[in-house]
């Protein structure tokens, strides 16, 4: 199926359905820190991923790292999300042209384990970001991507290229390529069952009742 299509149905749906039915399959470790939280609340992160590694430096001149930099943005697919652990918690690492360069390039939005800054502006151009502190302090003179699109682990959660993420106001999850279609499936199914069952609730059913007649609440 194609990514456009699975990266629609998959936006339709929400991280804790996405969550249940993955626990249900027997995955684990799936789940990024609870730190990582929107930009703006109203966000929302899915679609394939594109992974990012770095470090602090300081053995770069500002130009080599700008020229890293804005490599790695160049780098990063369109109809993509860009995911980042840059292992350090000194720097930001998405502000204000990175996020207007990528969103006219198309990419859907960006999460970091880790700092962003102008975040008004960032608000102001509604591009999804995903991230865990504020710092004015940037890359230039001290970082550098090290590798793209190869696997990365963020908390617990082993995260590889071609994975797929749901990330909203609950949280961020990462789901396995080869377990995408099933779980886009099972979600669209639990969305369906739970809304049957608060239906028949707002019409007066008891609580435990609609749950042993739908086997969901």
């Amino acid at each position: 199926m194609e990514i456009q299509t699975l990266t629609g149905r998959l936006s339709r749906l929400h991280a804790s359905a996405v969550h249940d039915v993955l626990r249900q399959l027997g995955c684990d470790n799936f789940v990024l820190p609870s730190t990582i939280k929107p930009l703006n609340k109203q966000h929302k992160l899915a679609g394939p991923i594109f992974t990012i590694e770095g470090q602090i430096t300081g053995s770069h001149t500002p130009h080599e790292t700008l020229i890293e930099w804005t490599s790695l943005l160049s780098s990063i697919p369109q109809n993509y999300v860009a995911v980042c652990q840059p292992h350090t918690s000194e720097v930001a690492l998405m502000g204000e042209l990175s996020a207007e360069t990528l969103q006219k390039r198309g990419v859907i939005g960006y999460l970091v384990d880790g700092g962003c800054r102008d975040v008004a502006i960032i608000n102001a151009l509604d591009f999804p970001v995903f991230y865990s502190f504020n710092t004015p302090k940037d890359v230039v003179g001290r970082w550098i991507p090290t590798k793209l699109g190869t696997p990365i682990i963020i908390g617990d959660c082993l995260i590889q290229k071609e994975d797929y993420i749901l990330a909203d106001v609950d949280g961020a999850i990462v789901i396995p390529n080869k377990h995408l279609e099933e779980t886009i499936n099972q979600a669209e199914l639990v969305l369906r069952t739970e809304s049957a069952v608060r239906k028949a609730i707002m019409t007066g059913m008891d609580p435990k009742e609609a749950y042993l007649k739908f086997g969901k609440f």
